[in-house]
């Protein structure tokens, strides 16, 4: 991923350096328990392990690829040359590549799950603390875009939270699903290596051994994965969206925070736009692009193929990256998010009381109005307010067919905004619990 959507946290961990240093942490650990089974000679394991606090020379290693088109040889050709051919001689013995490669990602995967996993609960935070701002702040519910009932800002937080909350479950779930590691040889039998190897290995790196790999781990388990940061993308786009419409001009009822000196367009000074949220929209596309080739994965020849290898090389780091980002400049954006309550009354009141239709035609059908009645004597006047201008209240109390049924002090009642924040604090304690 380019710089300007990445973050140094997550980059380090698809770093050449990084990778090259788990890869030698698996071939090390791997010796151990050979020589604990007496298969290598204790002195050459503890020979590996010379390399501990070597930086590993990505450019020699790229230089010798060049010449053995392999990169897990290149690897170990390096690895001899630092801590001589002799005594790295045991390097690698029973094992394939796959052995390296997968439990390494594996290893990245499960790393960059606790990043993104401190990025949700950022944002959580954040949701949570704007909820509990604004719970009996009063906006208006659209739907279709168009004005439908009274909510509050505080509800239109808490859903997030609960949505984010969930992705959270869900992340964990696809961190659980990736932290295996398999140490089984060609094709995944042990017929050259011993099981305890791999249990050893993965216990040190902290993983748990792959129940039954063939050459390669199970991709299904990473289709998950990236499904999963699929899902997470989609909830940033659904906070994103909701915040780019209410900073619409004729809505604005909050807009990102716009600091001194910045600058909204380069050709007309009064522009203020909801750049970064635009910005989250684009970058939960890039997440998503992953999820497809992740699913394509699932499916190899036989034990083994590598239509899978160069898949993962660019979707592991593009897409973990730059969620970690979307994150991170999502829960900046509601931490700072400025809101207009009055913008929000305003915008309520728009259409002169509409939004109480539905109290209206609840009430008719208590006073025995016939359903189809109460629904035309509604909307008959409910379109004066669209078409005319009207004041909702004044049309029904008007209509002789409406007071009929309701006197002007009931209908007076049905106008109430507190009617529909009175089980804000029951919906309040199903997300947050008991705070």
């Amino acid at each position: 991923m380019i710089p300007r959507y990445s973050r140094p946290e997550m980059v380090a961990i698809w770093s050449a350096e990084t990778k090259f240093r788990i890869w030698f942490e698996i071939e090390a650990h791997a010796c151990d328990a050979q020589a604990d089974l007496g298969v290598i000679p204790r002195a050459n394991a503890e020979a590996v392990w010379r390399a501990k606090d070597v930086e590993f020379d990505v450019a020699r290693i790229d230089e010798i690829e060049a010449v053995t088109k392999h990169d897990v040889i290149a690897f170990l050709t390096h690895l001899g040359e630092i801590v001589g051919q002799d005594e790295a001689r045991f390097v690698h013995q029973g094992m394939t590549s796959s052995d390296v490669l997968d439990t390494t990602l594996n290893v990245q995967l499960v790393r960059a799950a606790d990043l993104l996993l401190a990025g949700l609960d950022r944002v959580l935070a954040a949701l949570k603390a704007r909820a509990m701002e604004h719970r009996m702040t009063l906006r208006m519910g659209r739907s279709h875009g168009i004005h439908a009932e009274p909510t509050t800002m505080g509800l239109t937080f808490a859903r997030f939270y609960a949505e984010m909350d969930r992705n959270r479950r869900r992340l964990r779930a696809a961190r659980a699903e990736v932290a295996t590691g398999a140490i089984s040889g060609a094709v995944g039998t042990f017929a050259n290596i011993d099981p305890a190897v791999e249990a050893h290995v993965c216990k040190m790196m902290g993983l748990e051994p792959e129940p039954i790999s063939t050459q390669v781990i199970p991709r299904d388990r990473h289709a998950m994965f990236f499904a999963t940061l699929g899902v997470i993308a989609s909830g940033i786009e659904n906070v994103a969206i909701e915040i780019r419409h209410m900073q619409r001009t004729e809505v604005l009822e909050g807009e990102e925070y716009f600091s001194p000196g910045q600058k909204g367009s380069s050709a007309m000074p009064h522009k203020r736009n909801p750049v970064l949220t635009e910005n989250l929209t684009g970058l939960a596309r890039l997440v998503r692009s992953a999820v497809t080739p992740a699913l394509e994965n699932v499916a190899l020849w036989h034990e083994r193929d590598i239509s899978h290898s160069s898949v993962e090389r660019g979707i592991a780091p593009d897409a973990t990256i730059t969620l970690d980002f979307a994150l991170h400049r999502l829960a900046g954006v509601i931490e700072k998010l400025v809101i207009y309550p009055d913008n929000m009354l305003a915008n309520l009141d728009k259409f002169k009381g509409l939004v109480h239709s539905q109290r209206v035609l609840l009430a008719l059908t208590q006073k025995g109005v016939s359903r189809e009645d109460a629904y035309r004597l509604v909307q008959r006047n409910a379109m004066k307010v669209w078409e005319q201008g009207a004041d909702f209240r004044a049309e029904l109390k008007a209509d002789p067919e409406v007071t009929a049924a309701l006197d002007a002090d009931e209908i007076e009642a049905l106008f109430d905004l507190g009617h529909h924040t009175r089980h804000v604090d029951t919906i309040f304690a199903r997300v947050f619990g008991s705070d």
